[in-house]
């Protein structure tokens, strides 16, 4: 019962992590990419740039770390 548990605690873990780390990614590169548009004037391009990239990371990061899970 206790390896049960420790299981689902760990993958749970996991989990939220994923999840932590795709909002984190979009979150942190939307806000370089809108401190450059302020900086060099170009609204909104950066901040475009900034969150498809993070999305892109974000989603790579989410399942890397879910293919843990299994």
């Amino acid at each position: 019962m206790v390896d049960r548990d420790e299981e689902v605690t760990r993958k749970s873990g996991l989990i939220y992590a994923a999840a932590f780390s795709l909002v984190f990614s979009v979150g942190s590169l939307l806000g370089v990419g809108w401190v450059l548009d302020r900086w060099l004037g170009t609204d909104p391009w950066f901040a475009v740039a900034g969150i498809v990239l993070g999305a892109v990371v974000g989603f790579y990061q989410f399942i890397r770390l879910v293919s843990k899970v299994s």
